[in-house]
């Protein structure tokens, strides 16, 4: 069981050059837990796809459907009292800092590509290359 954030989420479902790891990473732990606020910012993420031109809407459908089955039963809500805490400890945006009080409430790392958030809670956060034993 590990928190991933939206980056990891979109390199797993989104073909790329960072596919192929987070697809490893999905079957080496496919127990993926994550805040509902990750909705939000895949969808953004798909809708910069669908400006450039890059992907159809029936396709980004496609892809937010198939995660939103996958990720079902996988969702939470961080308590607001924690997400502030860390936000005192740290300069993440309240988006990122809702990954970090996840990873915090349920007691497991955070699988993010995010430096900043690396950079701040390293006993906490790792990258998709570190979890699978590969380096930094």
């Amino acid at each position: 069981m590990i928190v991933v954030d939206s980056n990891v989420i979109v390199y797993c479902w989104v073909s790329g050059a960072r596919s192929e790891i987070a697809q490893r990473l999905r079957a080496a732990d496919p127990g993926w837990h994550v805040p509902i606020l990750w909705r939000s910012e895949v969808r953004n993420a798909l809708a910069g796809f669908m400006r450039q031109d890059a992907m159809s809407l029936a396709r980004a459908r496609g892809i937010l459907h198939h995660i939103e089955s996958e990720l079902a039963g996988f969702e939470h809500l961080p308590a607001g009292d924690a997400v502030l805490e860390i936000l005192t400890r740290s300069q993440l945006s309240a988006y990122d800092a809702e990954f970090v009080a996840l990873a915090e409430e349920l007691g497991v790392v955070l699988v993010t590509e995010d430096k900043m958030v690396l950079k701040t809670f390293p006993s906490l956060a790792v990258s998709m290359e570190r979890f699978l034993g590969h380096g930094q």
